[in-house]
């Protein structure tokens, strides 16, 4: 599925390398990577990534017997251990390579942002091929949040996001994303966080790169974040968000997978003439396509979707947008859609500036008037680089 990572360097005069999911380079939607990613290789085989008969066959490898391979998915899923060496239910004469074959270190931290007397922190991860991807950790009064990277960068060229501005290098493995999560569940269990020990209850897949575009790591990735120990972390599939900007196909496939997260669609603005502008995906998938595509989705999952809104400053935060959007969303007739106008987080020098109070709230009124569920998002981390790909630029 992650084609993008297996393809062998193009020779000169060939088509593009494309890092997509399902079609593979015949697909509708197509991201072209970064020049020199194949050369990059692929991340360490993780325990999250092996099928079954692979697991029993690296156990295999290290004279381990199979249902062994249920004690390692307890200490991993279970109590977010890698470190073999205090697995006390193995022999200490069978512990002697586990870690290294089942657990390499997948994602290091290169620094991190904290923000909101300590309940924010925002992380920087160096990959195995020196690639830099962020994930953010929320805690709030009566949830903890974990927004993850699912790409390194992102291709889909959206001006005003940082990410966006980073151009798109790899997909991430489905290890590589799992990583994110368990090291955030560990640190709340272990009271790392201000507000003491606790558990990690929400992720969205709304940090660096397009969801759709790895379609197959993201779905394995969710698969283990959703299933109780020890397949999976237990967290519940709809305290799970997957964010788009509007990839048509991977929304209807995803419809289909008979998992219950939540889809987030990055709409930002309610216009096609607006959209090409603000996101250059709605050239392929107009906000027509994306719009029933989300509804349908609506209709197939009974889960609401979140209609994300970047407000920007004189850009798509004015009434008439508001009205426009109201309308498009009431076209279909039911209560389907929560809208999320979001105070945008500048980029440093960028033109996209964050929108007057007063008009967010004028925008959140309108919306309110013709009977459009919505909430101002709260902005979390506006002191430490807070927009996704913010700290990966700086340290480039």
């Amino acid at each position: 599925m992650d084609n993008g990572d297996t393809q062998e360097p193009r020779e000169r005069g060939q088509a593009p390398e494309t890092g997509i999911t399902p079609g593979g380079s015949n697909g509708a939607f197509r991201d072209v990577l970064a020049r020199d990613h194949a050369r990059r290789g692929k991340p360490p085989l993780h325990f999250a990534d092996m099928t079954k008969d692979l697991r029993i066959d690296k156990a295999k490898e290290l004279g381990l017997p199979r249902f062994r391979i249920s004690q390692l998915a307890h200490h991993y899923y279970g109590h977010f251990d890698v470190d073999s060496d205090d697995f006390t239910d193995i022999p200490s004469e069978l512990r002697h390579g586990i870690r290294q074959v089942f657990f390499p270190e997948l994602i290091t931290e290169v620094t991190r942002q904290v923000a909101d007397e300590g309940t924010t922190i925002k992380t920087l991860w160096r990959l195995f091929d020196g690639s830099r991807i962020e994930s953010v950790l929320m805690r709030y009064e009566t949830r903890t949040t974990l927004c993850i990277s699912s790409q390194v960068g992102c291709g889909m060229g959206c001006p005003f996001c940082a990410t966006g501005q980073l151009g798109l290098t790899r997909n991430m493995s489905a290890g590589e994303i799992v990583e994110q999560v368990r090291v955030a569940a560990a640190a709340m269990q272990a009271g790392q966080v201000a507000g003491g020990p606790g558990r990690l209850s929400n992720v969205v897949f709304m940090g660096m790169g397009e969801p759709m575009g790895n379609y197959g790591s993201v779905l394995r990735s969710i698969r283990q974040i959703s299933a109780l120990p020890p397949d999976g972390f237990g967290i519940s599939a709809r305290n799970i968000t997957v964010s788009t900007v509007g990839v048509v196909p991977g929304i209807r496939k995803l419809a289909t997978e008979g998992i219950p997260v939540r889809l987030a669609v990055s709409l930002h603005a309610p216009s096609d003439e607006l959209r090409d502008e603000l996101v250059p995906m709605n050239r392929r998938f107009n906000t027509t396509q994306v719009l029933d595509a989300a509804h349908d989705y609506y209709r197939a999952s009974k889960r609401r979707v979140s209609i994300e809104y970047a407000l920007m400053r004189g850009i798509n935060d004015q009434a008439e947008h508001a009205a426009l959007l109201a309308r498009r969303l009431n076209h279909y007739g039911d209560n389907w859609a929560h809208v999320n106008p979001i105070p945008l987080n500048p980029i440093e020098g960028s033109r996209w500036t964050a929108s007057d109070p007063r008009d967010e709230q004028r925008f959140l009124d309108i919306l309110h008037q013709a009977g459009i569920t919505a909430t101002l998002r709260d902005t979390r981390g506006q002191d430490i680089d807070g927009a996704c790909g913010q700290l990966a630029a700086k340290q480039q």
